[in-house]
C-alpha cells in the first residue's frame, strides 16, 4: 500500500491501494481529536479522491482507542483573539461536514472507541458505519456553553421520537449495540475482526455497493440493545423531551424520576443542571428547528451559531467550558447567564439572526437524498476566506 502522506507523525494518513483508499486519523494520544489540520489534510484527500475516476471506495479509521473524540477544544480557546483563523477553521469544517454528507463515492468508517462531537459527524453519514462493543458515541457539547453541531441539529432531529433532544440535552452515551439500533450506524463488527474485514476489502478493490455489502455483512453479526440500555427508556424520554422548553423538559424528567424503576434519570438530571444554561437552550432550538429544516440549512444555522458563540454575541460560556474541562481541569465552570430563567428568546434571537446572504455559509443547492441527506453536483471547497469578509461576519450586529 502506498502511502500519500508520508510523514509517519502526519495528523491525517492517507493511502492508496488499486481502487481502495485509506485514511487513518493519527493523533491517538489527543483521541484523534480534529484540529484544524486534521480538517485541512481530510477535506484535500477526499476532494482529490473524489475527482479521482480510479478510485472507487475510501475507508477511514481512527489509530489507537479512539476513532476520534470531537473538536480540539484547546484550539478555539487559543485562537479566541484571532477573529480570522476562527472563520477559516469553522468555515472549513462545515464544508468537510457538507462534503461527507453528499460524497459520490462508497464510505466505510471503523468505528472503535470513542466517537463523539465533530468525530462522529465523520462517520455516521458515510453508507457503512461500523461499530463494535468498545464503540461509544456522545454529543457532549452543550455540557460546555456549545451547540449541537457538525451537522448534528440535522441527524439527530431525524432519530425515533425525541431521542435527539435527549442526547443532545443530557450529553448521554450510546454504545456499538444502541448506535445500530438508534440508526446511527449501519452494522456491528466485534473489534478483533476490524483488522481481517479491513483487508478484506482491500482486497476486494472495488466500490461496487452490493459487493461492499455482502463483505461487511460476512463480518457482522445482529445486535440488539441491553435489557438496561436507555433506548428502552424510549416511552420516558418522549414523554419528557417533548415540552416546548428545557425548564418543562427538567420537570417533567424531575417528576419521572420520583416513580419506581427510573433510578437512571437522576444521573442525567444532576448532568443537565450542571450545563450551560445558554448552551442548553441554544442546542434545544436549534435541534428543533432541525426538524423542519434540510440538510444545507441546518448547516448555514449551525455555522451561524458558531461564529456568534465563539463571538461570544449572548455569553462566554463556550470559552468558559472549555477552561474548566480542558485548561484548568477543575471542571468548576462559572456560567454567565447563569440561570435558564436568563436566557431570554430575545437573547436566543441574536445568536440565531442570519447574517446577510453573502456572509452566510456557502454551499450548492440540495439534489436527491442520500442516506441521511442530498446529493449534490458540485463538491469543490472554497478559497481561503478574504480577510474583509471575516471581519464583516466578526463585527455584524
Amino acid at each position: 500500500m502506498a502511502d500519500v502522506q508520508k510523514n509517519p507523525e502526519q495528523v491525517v494518513i492517507g493511502e492508496e491501494s488499486g481502487h481502495v483508499r485509506l485514511i487513518t486519523l493519527n493523533r491517538p494520544r489527543q483521541l484523534n481529536v480534529i484540529s484544524s489540520g486534521v480538517v485541512v489534510l481530510l477535506a484535500e484527500l477526499l476532494e482529490k479522491w473524489e475527482k479521482d475516476d480510479d478510485v472507487e471506495l475510501i475507508i477511514i479509521k481512527g489509530n489507537g482507542r479512539a476513532f476520534s473524540a470531537g473538536g480540539d477544544l484547546k484550539m478555539f480557546y487559543e485562537g479566541k483573539k484571532y477573529d480570522d483563523y476562527c472563520l477559516e477553521v469553522v468555515y472549513r469544517m462545515y464544508w468537510l461536514c457538507y462534503h461527507i454528507h453528499t460524497y459520490k463515492k462508497i464510505q466505510v468508517g471503523l468505528v472503535h472507541g470513542i466517537c463523539m462531537g465533530g468525530g462522529a459527524s465523520l462517520i455516521v453519514p458515510a453508507r457503512f458505519a461500523l461499530v463494535s462493543e468498545k464503540t461509544v458515541f456522545a454529543v457532549p457539547e452543550a455540557s460546555f456553553g456549545f451547540h449541537t453541531d457538525c451537522s448534528f441539529s440535522y441527524i439527530l432531529s431525524r432519530l425515533p421520537g425525541h431521542l435527539g433532544e435527549f442526547l443532545a440535552l443530557t450529553g448521554a452515551r450510546l454504545n456499538g449495540k444502541e448506535m445500530i439500533a438508534a440508526g446511527l450506524a449501519t452494522h456491528f463488527v466485534p473489534t478483533e475482526k476490524f483488522p481481517e474485514l479491513e483487508k478484506r476489502l482491500l482486497d476486494l478493490n472495488s466500490g461496487d455497493e452490493h459487493a461492499v455489502r455482502k463483505v461487511v455483512e460476512e463480518f457482522s453479526i445482529e445486535v440488539h440493545p441491553d435489557k438496561e440500555s436507555l433506548l428502552n427508556k424510549l416511552s420516558v424520554i418522549d414523554k419528557c423531551f417533548a415540552e416546548d422548553s428545557v425548564e418543562d423538559i427538567i420537570k417533567s424528567f424531575e417528576a419521572e424520576a420520583l416513580y419506581e424503576g427510573n433510578g437512571w434519570i437522576a444521573p442525567l438530571l444532576k448532568s443537565m443542571k450542571s450545563f450551560s444554561p445558554s448552551g442548553l437552550k441554544i442546542t434545544l432550538r436549534s435541534v428543533r428547528l432541525g426538524r423542519e429544516q434540510t440538510l444545507g440549512e441546518c448547516l448555514k444555522k449551525e455555522f451561524r451559531l458558531t461564529m456568534n458563540l465563539l463571538r461570544s454575541v449572548i455569553s462566554s460560556d463556550p470559552y468558559e467550558g472549555i477552561r474548566s474541562i480542558s485548561i484548568d481541569k477543575d471542571n468548576s465552570p462559572k456560567w454567565n447567564p447563569s440561570t435558564l430563567a436568563e436566557v431570554t428568546d430575545e437573547k436566543l434571537d441574536l445568536v440565531f439572526k442570519p447574517f446577510s446572504e453573502e456572509l452566510e455559509l456557502q454551499i450548492p443547492a440540495e439534489g436527491d437524498t442520500h442516506r441521511w441527506s442530498g446529493k449534490y453536483e458540485d463538491s469543490s471547497y472554497p478559497s481561503l476566506m478574504k480577510a474583509k469578509q471575516a471581519n464583516k461576519i466578526n463585527h455584524h450586529n
